[in-house]
């Protein structure tokens, strides 16, 4: 329970800081309201979606590594550490980084979960954490490890980070802008020449919720194909076949795992099975498919 209202705390600590800095944003930037006398500023509203769009996601983006210790619990471990068993897992992440061309090592860091999960954080490539769950740990031997880091420093290589977040940025800013032009263009006009500003907000509300899924669909498909290019940096990396023992040990994990269990598995995001619709929202591929895309890589 506590856990839970942590994160919820921080989570919503860290939208306030995102308000209050784009507001502050936005007055520096001396953006005016957007809708006039006259009708919308199209200027000043494709700014002022710009700056709310792009800046809550390079915000959350910043802050990554930062919220990834405090909401997940992450202990970033001593570089310098003898401890046989983390020295391994460093001195391992590294090697693979150096291979990668990152040129300054990202922080290597556990958390105490029982979930078989890894992930990837960080606001730049030489700016990046690593973490994996003590799950992962105990599930996985040295090769499975290995081929999970190969795949987790590919997306740091890759700059997936980055990537996904301007392209969450643009979506948003798309979403908040044809949103409050249609809103703008659908509300009536009372005769008293103002406009009703609750309708309105409804309507815009409501466009958002269904714009904003449209953009989770693109958003998720992009999220997929990134996967499959991890898959394969991780490959060339730590090795093709310690890439498909790792997702082969977590296929069969996922099998043996009872239902009420499967959502254990978020750093794959793996559920269970779907309907072809809710395909379209799944940030990973297949198991079955990333192993066959890796098997027929040479």
């Amino acid at each position: 329970m506590f856990k839970i209202a942590k994160r919820i705390f921080l989570f919503v600590l860290l939208n306030i800081l995102i308000i209050v800095t784009i507001s502050i944003t936005l007055n520096i930037l001396g953006v005016r309201p957007y809708l006039t006398h006259y009708g919308i500023d199209y200027s000043a509203l494709m700014i002022w979606c710009f700056v709310w769009g792009m800046g809550g996601a390079f915000i959350s983006l910043m802050l990554s590594r930062v919220m990834a210790k405090w909401m997940m619990g992450v202990k970033v471990i001593d570089p310098n550490t003898r401890d046989p068993n983390l020295r391994w897992l460093i001195d391992k992440v590294y090697h693979l980084a150096k291979q990668a061309g990152i040129k300054k090592m990202p922080e290597v860091g556990i958390y105490m979960s029982p979930e078989v999960n890894a992930f990837a954080t960080g606001p730049t490539k030489n700016r990046a954490l690593v973490a994996v769950s003590a799950g992962l740990l105990e599930t996985m031997n040295e090769d499975e490890i290995e081929g999970v880091l190969g795949h987790e420093i590919a997306h740091i290589a890759n700059g997936d980070m980055v990537t996904m977040t301007l392209l969450q940025g643009v979506i948003n800013a798309i979403v908040m802008f044809i949103a409050r032009v249609i809103a703008y263009a659908v509300t009536p006009r009372r005769e008293n020449g103002n406009d009703s500003y609750f309708l309105r907000y409804l309507i815009i509300v409501g466009l958002e919720i269904v714009l904003s899924l449209f953009g989770m669909i693109l958003l998720a498909w992009f999220s997929r194909y990134r996967e499959f290019k991890a898959d394969e940096g991780g490959a060339r990396l730590s090795g093709r076949e310690k890439m498909i023992a790792a997702l082969e040990k977590l296929r069969r994990t996922i099998e043996r795992a009872e239902l009420k269990d499967v959502e254990t598995f978020r750093a794959f995001k793996i559920s269970s099975k779907r309907s072809g619709f809710m395909n379209l929202f799944a940030t990973h591929p297949p198991l079955e498919e990333r192993i066959r895309r890796l098997k027929e890589m040479y």
